[in-house]
C-alpha cells in the first residue's frame, strides 16, 4: 500500500514538472505576419499587420487584437487573436462575422477561418526591435581569413 502511494506520489511530481517545463514564455510582439491564401486565383499573399489595426484581404475585414511569441532561445512559437468579417458592397455593407479567437502559427489547422473563397492563417510575430538589435551585429561580421 505504501509502496503503491510512494510510486503515485512519484508520477504525479513528474507529471508536474513536464507540464511546468512544456510551458512556453509568451512576449507580446507588435506586429502579426499574415498570410491569405485566394482560393480562386491560387494566390498567396503575406501582409503585416499591426496590433490594434485592421486590413482588408479580399472581402475580408481582419482584426489583430493581441500578438505574443516566443524569445528566440525557446522553441519557435507565435500567437495572434484575430477577428475576421465578411464585408459585402451590396450596397448595405453587410458585415457577416466568420471568425474570432486565437490562432496558433505552429498549428494553422488546429483554429482556422472556414471560407469558401479565402484562407487567413498566421505566419509569425514580429518585434521590429529585435530586426533593429541584429542588423548592427552583421554589419560587424568580417569574413574569415583564407587558409594557404
Amino acid at each position: 500500500m505504501k509502496r503503491s502511494f510512494a510510486i503515485a506520489a512519484i508520477c504525479s511530481t513528474c507529471a508536474m514538472i513536464g507540464t511546468a517545463y512544456a510551458a512556453l514564455d509568451y512576449r507580446p510582439a507588435p506586429v502579426a505576419q499574415l498570410q491569405g491564401l485566394d482560393k480562386i486565383t491560387a494566390r498567396i499573399s503575406t501582409f503585416e499587420v499591426p496590433v490594434g489595426q485592421v486590413a482588408s484581404f479580399g472581402t475580408l475585414s481582419i482584426r489583430v487584437d493581441a500578438c505574443y511569441r516566443t524569445p528566440p532561445e525557446e522553441r519557435p512559437e507565435s500567437a495572434t487573436f484575430l477577428e475576421i468579417a465578411d464585408v459585402r458592397d451590396d450596397g448595405n455593407a453587410t458585415r457577416q462575422q466568420l471568425f474570432s479567437g486565437w490562432m496558433f502559427a505552429s498549428s494553422p489547422g488546429l483554429s482556422a477561418l472556414e471560407h469558401p473563397v479565402y484562407d487567413v492563417w498566421l505566419k509569425e510575430c514580429l518585434d521590429p526591435a529585435d530586426a533593429d538589435d541584429s542588423k548592427p551585429e552583421a554589419a560587424q561580421g568580417k569574413p574569415a581569413p583564407e587558409q594557404p
